[in-house]
């Protein structure tokens, strides 16, 4: 093992003078971009979820590079840090912007508005992620769950000795179960089993997609446990709670009931703990954000004296004060977009469209680097795929509503057209938002995968904006081509279309109630506080906890409560499984020299990697037939009425993936 350490130390130090922004590796990044980002803009507006792009695009991009003579592993992280970008702003975009056809702001979608938007927020998210890249970056608490498996997956590509073989037959494996949950629906994605009595519910809820159970593994037992509190909190204690308070909706099974109260109640308890654990989190950043930027003049200082060969390759970023002019350049285009919005639409003095722009401005600008630092913390804590942006980009939407009210009472009050005009900016300001944010998070865990195989950050900076640019010209017209095909969220472009296959976009729809609610007065505060008091005892729990060595992450405890239960559990699952074995290792090889440990470790980190690359790459694929189709159920074989046994299968299948898993740990043996 020592041997093959040794033998990846040399060949990483030699690929630090291996070229990384080349003309094939350009051409890969523009052509997967484009493929990644209608692929999830398809599957997030059909199923309000999208598939991290970074590890499929590794994956596909290594496949693609062998094809050439020469090429190494960072041209290859390249390609990866581009392509993802595609998935990212894809998120931030469609979360937002198709609520402006439910509210009627648009009857169709705008090409180059929302060309606009998403290469404006997503450029300012890349630009805001330099000074937090140091920051994060040097968190030891933070362990980068899909960050690192990425580059874990780019160096087992350069060397036999990583346990390449093992990560392949993962990613096979985690492939088929993957295609056969979501493809062939032989298998299921959750078991669900609830039960209602009365004005009772009762019941849980398990998740087994392959990708979630990966990242599981590698984000560790701490943090799957934080998540498996606030699934009690939430799922197990509160709904119960709820449905007493509420009363149960009037639906059959008691599945559909439960997740009824989780969409219009339990989830609000989940956005209260996040907006507390997430500004939490930024007074915590606060003080190394300040010295990564001392540090970051510094270096400026450094540069202009003895040039940019003086700074060490992981410390060039793009220079601090490129950053902070590019923001300003952006930041007073952003406002001659909604000045020029604010007054077309808006009937108001010039003072007052000024004003308004000025603050929304403000807003942006303080909003979205905070969002964008919250989102970034989360891809350092659980990754990009389980990484809560639609809630964020809610909470977003939930204070520039209030804003919005405060300046625009009297005026909002007129009417009812009025609110409508306001409602659709208040949406615009937050898709800026909310695009800088999905951009942020995607950009730190480039970063933390370039951080471990020796590239450059500044180029990976600059493909990063290239992939937003490439993904802003792509996402308008995939858009308007879905929305003419299936129709979206309750508004179908012609009466004679079918209204079975028409694409949710859950999230967006959710913005418009809740603009709408804010407006009228008429959502529930309450819940969003209880939220808040749990999220002030779990900060509490782990100020007390952190004097004995442990930790109570906040926002992992709210990611428990504000998301479904089929998919915060494979993620406890999985961190679960990861403890098993560790705690095996520790019996078993107690008196056995640390390389064999280290060698495990690193066996089940390249296989929890294969498990999500595998499902992930096959997610993007079925997108595929899923839109020539029209239909989710494009390759059903399973019938419809065979409820549970797809369940039951899933559950002998993920019982015997996790005793195959485990085995291939404990049986490796150091090369």
């Amino acid at each position: 093992m020592r041997k093959g350490k040794d033998s990846l130390k040399r060949m990483l130090t030699v690929e630090k003078n291996l070229p990384e922004i080349t003309l094939k590796a350009i051409g890969l990044s523009v052509i997967l971009t484009v493929i990644l980002a209608a692929a999830n803009a398809y599957l997030g507006l059909k199923v309000g979820l999208t598939v991290s792009a970074s590890i499929p695009a590794a994956v596909i991009s290594m496949a693609c590079l062998r094809l050439f003579k020469s090429h190494n592993i960072l041209e290859n992280n390249i390609v990866q840090t581009a392509a993802s970008a595609g998935e990212a702003l894809t998120a931030g975009i469609i979360f937002t912007i198709p609520g402006l056809i439910v509210i009627s702001f648009w009857s169709h979608f705008l090409y180059y508005q929302i060309m606009i938007i998403a290469a404006l927020g997503g450029i300012l998210g890349v630009l805001f992620s330099v000074p937090l890249r140091r920051v994060l970056l040097a968190d030891k608490t933070l362990p980068f769950p899909e960050g690192t498996a990425i580059g874990h997956v780019l160096k087992a590509s350069q060397t036999k000795s990583f346990g390449a073989g093992k990560l392949i037959s993962a990613g096979v494996i985690g492939a088929v179960i993957q295609i056969f949950q979501s493809g062939f629906k032989i298998l299921s994605d959750s078991a669900q089993f609830w039960f209602v009595s009365g004005q009772w519910i009762i019941g849980a809820g398990f998740g087994f997609n392959p990708a979630l159970l990966g990242a599981g593994y590698i984000i560790g037992t701490n943090i799957s446990l934080c998540i498996l509190v606030g699934i009690f909190l939430g799922w197990i204690l509160g709904l119960p709670i709820i449905a007493l308070a509420y009363g149960i909706p009037n639906l059959q099974g008691g599945y559909h009931v439960a997740m009824a109260l989780w969409d219009q109640y339990l989830r609000y308890i989940g956005l209260g703990v996040m907006m507390v654990g997430g500004g939490w989190a930024i007074l915590m950043l606060v003080k190394p954000m300040l010295k990564g930027l001392t540090h970051s003049f510094k270096l400026l200082m450094v540069r202009k004296a003895h040039g940019v060969e003086a700074l060490s390759k992981q410390e060039r970023d793009l220079p601090i004060n490129w950053v902070g002019w590019s923001i300003l350049i952006i930041m007073l285009i952003i406002a001659w977009v909604l000045y020029h919005l604010t007054s077309g639409w808006l009937d108001l003095s010039t003072s007052m469209v000024w004003g308004f722009t000025g603050i929304n401005v403000f807003y942006i600008l303080i909003g979205g680097f905070v969002f964008s630092s919250i989102c970034a913390y989360f891809a350092g804590l659980v990754g990009s795929s389980a990484n809560p942006l639609s809630s964020l980009s809610l909470i977003a939407l939930m204070i520039s509503a209030t804003i919005c009210v405060l300046i625009l009472k009297d005026y909002l009050s007129t009417q009812t057209t009025h609110s409508i005009y306001a409602a659709g900016i208040v949406i615009i300001i937050t898709a800026f938002v909310s695009a800088a944010a999905a951009i942020s998070n995607d950009t730190i865990q480039d970063l933390k995968t370039g951080q471990m195989v020796g590239a450059t950050p500044w180029k990976q900076q600059i493909m990063l904006i290239l992939g937003v640019i490439i993904s802003s010209l792509v996402i308008p017209g995939v858009l308007q081509l879905l929305f003419d095909a299936y129709g979206m969220a309750g508004v179908m472009p012609r009466p004679d279309m079918d209204q079975t296959q028409m694409l949710l976009a859950p999230q967006a729809s959710l913005m418009a109630i809740v603009v709408q609610g804010v407006f009228s007065a008429d959502i529930n505060i309450i819940l969003i506080v209880i939220g808040g008091i749990i999220a002030i005892a779990a900060i509490v729990a782990d100020y007390w906890l952190s004097q004995y060595g442990y930790r109570v992450p906040v926002l992992a405890l709210g990611l428990g409560i504000y998301l479904p239960i089929s998919s915060s559990s494979p993620l406890v699952l999985g961190g679960l499984l990861g403890y098993w074995i560790r705690r095996t290792l520790m019996m078993r090889r107690h008196n056995v020299v640390e390389n064999s440990m280290d060698h495990s470790s690193n066996i089940g980190l390249l296989m929890a990697s294969g498990l999500v690359a595998g499902a992930a790459i096959t997610g993007v694929l079925l997108a595929v037939p899923f839109v020539i189709k029209g239909s989710s159920d494009a390759l059903r074989l399973m019938p419809n009425s065979w409820v549970y046994t797809p369940q039951l299968l899933s559950i002998i299948v993920t019982s015997l993936l996790f005793i195959w898993f485990r085995s291939q740990v404990l049986t490796a043996e150091p090369t």
